[in-house]
């Protein structure tokens, strides 16, 4: 007879309170689909008195979750505690070390030390499983790892965090300001009360890279990730996107080129008729460019309890039922050290918002320093976008879309547009990512 599969869980939060009810409530199911009785018999948290909602009677309580994650009594173990360091790094490594597979959900400890976790697991030939780490109940990670397997994956990119999404969509829809949409999803928990994590696109770029060493083959190298977040963006930003038939979304986005990897995180201008522009609110959605399946998007819940814990749920089956992947996607001996494209030698096109003085000779300035370093422009909006007003001063907001060309030029254009004293304000700048 199959000896049950004892799991042992550091965190008790939202998530780990809702793996367990979900383990619980799904108890028969899960044994029927893996052949396997899965039971919790080790929960660490930090207050044991807290009222969580689940019946822990039966199950052994650690105070410290790497004595959890090395105890004789469990055979896996799950980290929801969360950091890149401390107890998260130290359990983990602990189970690893002693031969257990380990279930995390925690992006910040992977994108950090992602390779040598990799590696212990690989060496102990063990399990190292992060599903609800990567855009909570999207399966993005088996998807790349395992569904295409036989695809050769040009560029991945997505919505990766709900709080950015939901701010912008409201922004939007509501015509509201950041500060006060921040302020609204602060009170609906969906932005923690220091919410420059999310809204500065370091979330997102922990995720994304690990779907970059996923996608490409390559090792985990958060530090190559160019980083912007959503503090920029005004109501002017939005309408006017909306009049030239675009979205704004921050995106996080891994694209093979000749050069090498390029990998960046910013607020991007997507094209109103993308599948990726349709998602609204709290959600998540990730697009896979590959040579066989062509465009795939995967769209659904990237955060919360219930949604996480399915992920979560989802890897602890798998070890239940014997399967056991690299951790990503190849041996750690194959990985490969991409090379690293500076977002100066980005090219694509640019959206750019200049508060021009209304003097004569201000456009033809601006144009000609923009022809001097070759930026071809496909359109110039100068009139007033609604919730775009003239201001006091004279000075007229200006919308200018750029052809492909790079960052380099387009900065350098911009700092003698700044230097030539036409402009009022710094230059808004945003992606445009095309179709």
């Amino acid at each position: 007879m199959v000896q049950p599969l004892r799991v042992g869980i550091a965190g008790l939060g939202t998530v780990g309170a809702s793996v367990i009810r979900l383990l619980q409530r799904q108890s028969n199911a899960l044994t029927i689909r893996t052949g396997r009785q899965i039971v919790v018999t080790g929960v660490s948290a930090r207050n044991r008195a807290a009222d969580r909602g689940v019946d822990l009677n039966g199950i052994s309580w650690f105070d410290d979750p790497v004595a959890l994650a090395g105890s004789p009594d469990i055979d896996l173990f799950v980290e929801l505690v969360g950091g890149d360091e401390g107890s998260a790094r130290l359990s983990v490594e602990a189970a690893l070390a002693a031969g257990k597979p380990v279930v995390t959900a925690n992006k910040a400890l992977l994108a950090k030390h992602g390779l040598s976790l990799a590696k212990m697991a690989e060496n102990k030939h063990v399990a190292l499983a992060y599903e609800a780490s990567v855009a909570g109940g999207i399966p993005i990670v088996k998807t790349l790892r395992e569904g295409l397997a036989g695809n050769s994956i040009e560029r991945v990119y997505g919505i990766l965090n709900g709080t950015c999404n939901y701010i912008l969509s409201r922004m939007e829809a509501e015509g509201l300001s950041f500060e006060d949409c921040l302020r609204e999803a602060q009170r609906l928990g969906y932005a923690e009360a220091d919410p420059t994590f999310d809204i500065g696109g370091f979330d997102t770029a922990h995720k994304l890279a690990i779907l970059t060493s996923l996608a490409f083959g390559t090792i985990i190298d958060a530090d190559a990730i160019h980083v912007e977040g959503i503090e920029s963006i005004t109501l002017a930003d939005l309408k006017a996107a909306e009049e030239l038939g675009y979205r704004i979304k921050l995106l996080g986005v891994a694209q093979r080129t000749k050069k090498g990897i390029e990998q960046r995180v910013h607020p991007t201008m997507v094209p109103l008729s993308s599948a990726i522009a349709q998602v609204m609110g709290v959600t998540n959605a990730v697009t896979i460019d590959a040579d066989a399946v062509k465009e795939l998007t995967l769209v659904g819940p990237g955060a919360g309890g219930e949604a996480t814990a399915s992920a979560v749920v989802a890897d602890i089956a798998d070890i239940a039922k014997g399967i056991r992947s690299a951790p990503l996607g190849l041996p750690v001996f194959e990985l490969e050290q991409a090379a690293r494209i500076p977002m100066q030698r980005h090219e694509g096109g640019y959206y750019i918002r200049l508060s021009v003085q209304d003097r004569p000779g201000a456009m033809a300035a601006i144009a000609t320093r923009m022809a001097q370093r070759q930026i071809s422009l496909e359109s110039i909006m100068q009139k007033h976008a609604p919730g775009v007003k003239q201001t006091a001063n004279g000075e007229v907001p200006v919308v200018l879309i750029t052809h492909a060309t790079t960052e380099t030029l387009i900065r350098e254009a911009l700092d003698e547009v700044v230097t030539d004293g036409y402009i009022a304000e710094k230059p808004q700048v945003i992606r445009i990512e095309r179709e």
